[in-house]
């Protein structure tokens, strides 16, 4: 065999570049070979293609330098000598080479011929030609079969009968199609296309096939390779494969859900992957457009990810750094080595956040602020407007408080009578201490009685006062009476329905004829008062009941003034909220604020105590809270289920829909037992069984301890 490749070898033609041979363009113009070998010091070192040079104007200066940039060293050739017997491991180096030398008796080079010349030597002598095709057919773990252009197999494996389940005679002595797809290897022999993956069952095995064509030196197509393979390992493979898919799913997947930018980066900076949030001021490109690209080159840093880079490959440990985009921002970066089997770090992984940016947690504390300064300038604003300035005591921002005030406002000019109703808690000291203080009497004095808290022993004497001497246990010099204590300004009367019969002819005495009498006086005292009343019950019930006279209500009830409960202006419990927690900010050196869902939880309760029971609520929050942010879950534990608004459920943040029922199922349980006590009670409320609303329950109470912890 050494013998035919050493006649079919090209001649060396050889060409010295130290010393510099004369004829240098000449030759490389001239040569009829394929490829010119290059000297230094009379010794080969490497050689160079003529097509790559040739056809070049050259002057003499530029030849060594395109020589050098073009040659590749004899270190990529392989040398075939007499000795040499050529095997498997030899033929399989033979295909990783452009060039084989030729070596001659004398220990010189008798030529050389290219990879595909060689093969083709190989192949053209018979008896080799079988010995090598079966060498290397065998050493192949997949079943092959080759198909030449008239459809005959030529050639195949060991591996590939077994698979098959048939032996040599019978594939000579059959047609490719009673084995194969014969229309994929007409579609392969007609289009040149690779068909792959098709599924084969004969004679009960189940193999998996794939069609290749085969080419000649004229890129005619005169054959087709099949490829079998066992699906029993195509089945193990796409296992591995599925698996592998879901762990990059599960990766994309966490990776899209992440806040900080993450990059993935091999040792030399190239990135691999990332995150679906980056910072985009970071690059000059989108990241997309630069994977399989180096970031340094991408990079808007100071101090670039590169350099993060050195110092994990260098240092083989996690290593966090501050570094400055062109921008100005702030980027802190944290790089984790991730080690390959060999213990060398082939891959980085880049975690960076803008820490001029807050994190999650700071921007929904800012947003609440936000959130707050923007009540803060609603608050003010309202402030500013005509009706709100009559009392900055007085917070609302709702269409019936604002008819109230409006009303407050017009009684600035008259002295008449008012009666305010409303339930308790709603502020109706507040809207009398209005009147007054917007009224013409503003500079004169406004005394509040409560008529409910005095006993009726003392409240007549406190109201219309006493003389020297009145009755046992007098003060000696007398008493000035709330009545004569108000003259010319206003008297404020609280829960006027409490006041008893006998008290109620002497006030009605005093509004009809405008003088009081103090007690043990014979002379009575001219007085000029605005009387303003309040209660939070129904006059006209008590009228008809007979614990309070008709005339004195139809006195009292001049101008009546009713305020709303908080329940019925809910869209004034931000703004109250808001001013509450900011006195008590204030007054204790704080910076709490609440969330938009603790304000939502505020405003879908109903607020039985109206604006005293939501001051108590915000303070009660202040005092106990661990965080300054104020979340809508911890609201909930100081609010009476039972008082929620049972119109409405109350949606304060975006859920599965399977989670908010079975929240919503949660709060049913729970207030029907704290309602019926009982689980047979509560089972029936709710049309359930009575297992399943102990079952519930007892996740209730459950719940609550682990989140209580």
């Amino acid at each position: 065999m050494y013998r035919a490749l050493k006649e079919a070898a090209h001649p060396i033609h050889s060409l010295s570049l130290q010393p510099l041979d004369d004829q240098v363009e000449k030759t490389i113009q001239t040569c009829n070979v394929t490829h010119l070998f290059l000297k230094k010091d009379n010794a080969f070192y490497a050689y160079v293609s003529i097509e790559e040079v040739r056809n070049k104007r050259l002057q003499e200066e530029d030849i060594v330098p395109l020589l050098e940039n073009h040659a590749v060293p004899l270190s990529e050739t392989i040398t075939i000598t007499p000795e040499r017997k050529l095997s498997i491991p030899f033929l399989f180096q033979i295909l990783g080479k452009q060039l084989v030398l030729i070596k001659g008796e004398a220990e010189e080079y008798a030529g050389y011929l290219t990879r595909e010349e060689l093969l083709i030597e190989l192949f053209q002598h018979s008896n080799t030609t079988s010995d090598f095709l079966k060498m290397m057919l065998s050493s192949i773990p997949r079943g092959i079969f080759v198909v030449d252009d008239m459809k005959k197999v030529v050639h195949f494996n060991d591996t590939a009968l077994s698979m098959m389940r048939t032996t040599e005679e019978k594939v000579k002595q059959h047609s490719v199609d009673d084995f194969f797809h014969a229309d994929i290897i007409e579609h392969v022999l007609q289009t040149g296309e690779t068909v792959l993956n098709q599924i084969l069952v004969q004679e009960e095995a189940g193999l998996l096939l794939d069609y290749s064509p085969i080419f000649d030196e004229e890129n005619q197509i005169n054959g087709v390779i099949i490829i079998v393979q066992d699906l029993p390992q195509v089945e193990e493979m796409a296992l591995e494969i599925g698996y592998v898919k879901d762990l990059n799913r599960d990766l994309n997947a966490i990776l899209a859900t992440m806040y900080d930018e993450i990059l993935v980066v091999d040792q030399h900076g190239t990135l691999l992957r990332h995150s679906e949030n980056y910072l985009e001021h970071a690059w000059s490109e989108d990241l997309h457009a630069i994977v399989g690209q180096r970031i340094h080159d991408y990079s808007t840093m100071e101090q670039a990810d590169p350099s993060l880079i050195d110092l994990v490959l260098e240092e083989k440990k996690k290593i966090t750094s501050m570094q400055t985009l062109a921008s100005g921002q702030k980027v802190l970066s944290v790089g984790n080595p991730i080690f390959g089997e060999d213990g060398i770090v082939d891959r980085i992984v880049i975690a960076s956040r803008d820490i001029t940016e807050t994190t999650r947690l700071k921007s929904e504390l800012r947003e609440t602020r936000q959130m707050t300064d923007q009540y803060k300038e609603e608050l003010q604003s309202l402030k500013k407007q005509h009706h709100q300035s009559l009392s900055p005591e007085i917070v609302y921002g709702s269409k019936k408080m604002e008819s109230v005030m409006a009303t407050v406002e017009k009684l600035a000019d008259f002295h008449s009578t008012v009666l305010i109703l409303g339930e308790s808690g709603v502020g109706k000291e507040l809207i009398a201490k209005a009147i007054h203080d917007n009224g013409a009497r503003a500079d004169k004095p406004f005394v509040t009685v409560n008529c409910g808290a005095i006993p009726e022993d003392l409240l007549e004497s406190e109201l219309f006062g006493y003389v020297k001497g009145a009755f046992t246990g007098a003060d000696s010099r007398g008493k000035v009476g709330y009545f004569e204590q108000a003259n010319h300004g206003v008297l404020f009367l609280d829960e006027i329905g409490e006041l008893s019969l006998h008290l109620q002819v002497k006030l009605l005495r005093v509004l009809q004829e405008r003088e009081v009498s103090p007690i043990g006086s014979v002379q009575s005292k001219p007085i000029d008062v605005q009387i303003v009343t309040a209660t939070n019950q129904s006059l006209e019930k008590l009228v008809k009941e007979g614990t309070f006279r008709e005339d004195l209500y139809y006195r009292i009830n001049v101008i009546p003034i009713r305020v709303p409960a908080l329940r019925e202006r809910p869209e004034d419990i931000p703004l109250l909220s808001y001013t509450f927690m900011d006195q008590l900010n204030r007054k204790y050196d704080k910076s709490f604020h609440l969330t938009p869902e603790a304000l939502q939880v505020l405003e879908a309760y109903g607020w039985p105590g109206n604006i005293r029971e939501l001051q108590n609520v915000i303070e009660r929050l202040v005092v106990t809270a661990d965080a300054e942010l104020i979340e809508g879950e911890y609201v909930r534990r100081f609010l009476h289920p039972a008082e929620s608004s049972s119109s409405s459920v109350a949606v304060t943040e975006i859920m599965p829909l399977k989670e908010a029922k079975k929240l919503l199922e949660r709060q049913m349980v729970e207030l029907a037992m704290e309602r019926y006590k009982t689980t047979t009670a509560a089972a029936e409320k709710l049309g359930m069984s009575q297992s399943a609303v102990s079952r519930k329950y007892n996740e209730v109470k459950k719940y609550a301890k682990n989140h209580n912890n």
